[in-house]
């Protein structure tokens, strides 16, 4: 049995997913970072990211867009280009030096115009069953492409992100839903991963407010619930972070 309790390659936890047939229309196309590859996917969604296969906190991650000219940002840098080739000399220099993935890019909905995602904990309760603990919504830094907290993003309660979207009654179905994606995720990926006792789902959410599954990370960060007003959801997850044996550092100020 496969007791590995964290995995770090994007790109297999992107075919993971892929095996489920109900979770698989909520996972962007993903392919390797290659020159056709990136070209093929610009010219099918005009906007996409390049993402390091492992990597974390969003650092490395570029986006790139085909308009009448081609874009990128990387950080807070952006450069414009008139050529393909002229872009993706520039992306080989810009990016890590090490394997990427290009991922089909979703306009997120924003709060300020600044977009956000949303962050879903899924943990094993003391009771060893599956349980979302926590979400809380990421809003980027107003520069730049990427919402991650130790990215700049601002982390606020997913309740007021939702607000002018969604009435109160609707917004409450739809975070359940959100809370029960993760769910999904987290029960499908222990079939191929017995050892996995926590998960935190990255969730960006489209115009047509379609839930996309950017991205699962398997050690994911119980400290940014404390971002939140409201303690009781971090408490939680924090409990569940320490009944599940979990390296917890010294709290976060």
């Amino acid at each position: 049995m496969n007791r590995v309790r964290t995995v770090g390659s994007k790109w297999v936890k992107t075919k993971v997913l892929l095996l489920n047939k109900k979770l698989r229309k909520f996972v962007p196309e993903t392919r390797i970072y290659s020159q056709t590859n990136l070209l093929h996917m610009l010219n099918k969604y005009k906007m996409v990211y390049v993402k390091p296969i492992n990597g974390s906190f969003g650092q490395g991650v570029i986006r790139v867009e085909k308009k009448y000219n081609y874009h990128f940002q990387s950080g807070t840098v952006a450069k414009t280009f008139t050529t393909y080739q002229g872009l993706f000399a520039a992306l080989n220099i810009a990016k890590l030096n090490r394997s990427y993935l290009v991922q089909q890019g979703i306009h997120l909905l924003t709060h300020q115009k600044r977009i956000f995602d949303i962050r879903i904990m899924v943990q094993k309760s003391p009771k060893k069953k599956w349980e979302a603990t926590g979400y809380i919504g990421r809003v980027a830094h107003p520069r730049k492409i990427v919402t991650n907290f130790h990215n700049s993003g601002k982390p606020l309660p997913l309740e007021l992100l939702l607000g002018p979207y969604l009435n109160n009654q609707k917004k409450n179905a739809y975070i359940k839903n959100l809370r029960h994606l993760g769910y999904q995720i987290a029960t499908h990926y222990q079939k191929i991963y017995p050892g996995f006792k926590e998960i935190g789902v990255d969730i960006g959410i489209d115009k047509q407010l379609k839930p996309w599954v950017l991205e699962v990370n398997t050690a994911p960060d119980p400290f940014i619930f404390n971002q939140l007003q409201d303690k009781k959801m971090f408490y939680k997850v924090l409990r569940y972070t320490r009944a599940n044996g979990r390296f917890v550092p010294a709290k976060r100020k």
